[in-house]
């Protein structure tokens, strides 16, 4: 146990506190100081002369808000909290970077500090100011915990507000049109926000009562080239497919061909977990929960799938995964589990067919070709042959770059999940349908309202007004209901989102990984515009693009490119993994290449604080994908998983 470990684990036994017991429902607090928060439910608080301590049900790991009357600026606050929490505390910190300021607080940041591999630890802190009062988030978690209990935790770190004050909403307030002035204003901001990010492309559609407003395009589609991006442009939408993948559940519940609360293993006896009970308990409504406990596993798939990987490597893969939290406890994102329902849905259709074949049919039979969806698709050498924006990425001395698409092509083994290409013209029918509860233009119900709307019943909690229902996002926390899910591939990154109570809806696809920083401040604008919000979105980019750049070059410091020639060599030609497959290791004269056999990757070395040394994928879209090398191979690991690859 590392010193400020003990260090914390002695403030608890020993400072004078007053402990709640566990909480059995999400509980608004403060601390002495009056700072608002919400304590989470199964959390135990702790609140000391120090400052006010937040457990998780593990009881290993804690949060700790500490409040501070004056501090000269945000290193300052920092600093005397780590003093007052853990005296002594001197880690190297890796990188500060600026935060949006807002609700309420005037200025915030985020401090993340070095940690070594084999630690396994999240170390950073938050702290933010209102006038003079700094209110300090202290986080220290073993990594498995803090993936585990992700909700949790953004649910407390999200909370967190000044004294007194009143969160903006929308409740009530009268939504606008999306007049020429609103939607060019939409325009502008979405321009400059990808000037600031550097992303080279986007696409975007407007929805209002009805009709599609707004399709169009920025930018281009691969940079030094002068093809621009446009309406039907194709992007992968990722795990925006989730929600359409959904919809076809729902309409075989429609057609009673399958139920929300139908076992699993009834509909499709071949379905099996690693753990017998949470099998028995799965039902079709819990593939696409994220709420059964399975925590994410995707090194399995974007290490070992190929462009031709069966859909049954996906039900193996499952057949091996544990669940680490109990059954509908916490939010848990398992892409697998996702996948397995649009296969399930496909063998409920066609159930003499392959699953795959299966699944595609049902979909453009059933969901696009209904929809008028034209552009939609799930062949990938078709879309790269068509009218398609290419991958993106900052390279790894922070300049926009060309990046992978090889990488990409492991998610059609796991496409129910997100695999489609789409594009914002076709992306704005699948919206207008949720708008209209199902209906098609024609007048004519694709869907029934009511199962369209079991999809949004929220399943678990992800944050601060923020919940999971079936393959759809639900967000409430600006007090009105907002719909949505994003997606993310290698160089890409899109949302789609309705907005009920307005009747509006609103698409953003963007070629670059960056664009993933784009996506809230667009929801955000769109409130703005349509609710006559606090203009935050704006500044929040600037933050954003800010941390990104600090982000990028405080990765590249710490890294030898090309790799150090003593690592280099200690390397072996092939590494092996029962669960991952397989590294070739490619060297010559100033680069090392690790080759995962769908897709490949320069690598740099990095030595780490404890000794250990490090291989760091750096091509853009790819970069940071870590390999710890040891005696016997290298070692990869996720929030709660680690693989070992033997060398031969």
């Amino acid at each position: 146990m590392r010193r400020s470990m003990l260090a914390l684990a002695a403030l608890i036994t020993l400072a004078p506190a007053s402990r709640s017991a566990r909480l059995l429902a999400d509980t608004p607090s403060a601390t002495t100081a009056g700072t608002q928060f919400t304590a989470p439910q199964f959390w135990t608080l702790l609140k000391g002369p120090w400052g006010t301590t937040l457990a998780p049900p593990e009881n290993t790991n804690h949060i700790i808000l500490v409040d501070l009357p004056h501090a000269a600026s945000a290193q300052a606050a920092v600093t005397a909290a780590w003093q007052l929490i853990h005296p002594g505390f001197n880690r190297h910190l890796n990188v500060a970077t600026p935060q949006p300021a807002r609700n309420g607080w005037d200025e915030a940041w985020e401090y993340d500090y070095e940690t070594s591999p084999n630690e396994r630890l999240v170390l950073f802190a938050a702290p933010q100011r209102a006038g003079k009062h700094w209110t300090v988030a202290l986080v220290e978690t073993a990594a498995p915990i803090f993936e585990k209990r992700l909700a949790a935790i953004q649910l407390i770190l999200q909370s967190i507000r000044p004294q007194g004050y009143h969160p903006e909403t929308f409740a009530n307030r009268p939504p606008h049109t999306l007049d020429p002035a609103r939607i060019a204003a939409l325009q502008t901001f979405v321009q400059t926000s990808m000037q600031e990010l550097g992303i080279p492309g986007a696409a975007i559609a407007l929805v209002d009562h009805g009709k599609i407003i707004y399709e169009g395009g920025l930018g281009v589609r691969e940079l030094g080239k002068p093809d621009p991006v446009d309406a039907h442009t194709l992007f992968p939408i990722a795990s925006n497919t989730k929600g359409l993948t959904t919809l076809l559940l729902a309409e075989l519940v429609d057609q009673h061909k399958l139920r929300w609360d139908e076992p699993v293993t009834q509909a499709y006896p071949a379905f099996k977990l690693g753990d017998a009970e949470t099998t028995r308990h799965v039902q079709i409504k819990h593939l696409v929960c994220a709420c059964t406990g399975l925590p994410r596993q995707d090194l399995d798939w974007l290490l070992n799938s190929t462009a031709t990987t069966s859909p049954a490597q996906i039900f193996a893969t499952l057949s091996t995964m544990q669940p680490t939290t109990p059954f509908g406890q916490t939010f848990q994102y398992s892409n697998l589990m996702a996948s397995a329902a649009g296969y399930i849905a496909g063998h409920a259709v066609f159930p003499n067919r392959d699953l795959g074949t299966a699944y595609d049919t049902a979909m453009q039979t059933m969901i696009f070709a209904p929809l008028g969806m034209t552009d939609t698709t799930f062949d990938f050498p078709h879309a790269l042959q068509a009218n398609h924006a290419s991958p993106h990425d900052t390279d790894i001395n922070g300049h926009p770059a060309l990046g992978r698409m090889d990488a990409n092509t492991t998610i059609i083994s796991a496409r129910p999940a997100g695999g489609a290409w789409s594009s914002a013209h076709d992306m704005a029918l699948y919206i207008n349908n949720e708008l209209t509860q199902g209906k098609l233009p024609n007048g004519h119900q694709l869907v029934s309202a009511a199962n369209l709307l079991a999809r949004r019943i929220p399943k678990v909690e992800m944050g601060q007004g923020q919940s999971y229902g079936m393959g759809l996002m639900i967000d409430t926390s600006y007090g009105i209901t907002v719909i949505h899910h994003g997606g993310s591939l290698f160089g890409y990154r899109s949302d789609a989102i309705a907005l009920p109570d307005a009747q509006i809806g609103a698409v953003i696809l963007t070629n670059a990984d960056t664009g993933g920083r784009l996506l809230r401040p667009f929801l955000r604008r769109v409130l703005e515009l349509v609710y006559d919000g606090k203009p935050e979105a704006a500044a929040g980019i600037k933050a954003l693009a800010a941390s990104a750049r600090a982000e990028r070059a405080a990765l590249r410091k710490n890294l030898t490119i090309p790799p150090d020639p003593a690592l280099a060599h200690q390397l072996a030609a092939h590494y092996t993994n029962p669960a991952l497959g397989h590294i070739d290791v490619h060297q010559s004269p100033g680069s090392v290449t690790f080759d995962f056999g769908a897709w490949h990757s320069a690598v740099a070395s990095r030595r780490n604080a404890d000794g250990t040394a490090s291989f760091v994928t750096i091509d853009p879209t790819t970069i940071g994908v870590e390999f710890l090398a040891t005696r016997d191979g290298l070692i990869i690991r996720d929030g709660q998983h680690e693989y070992g690859y033997i060398g031969k």
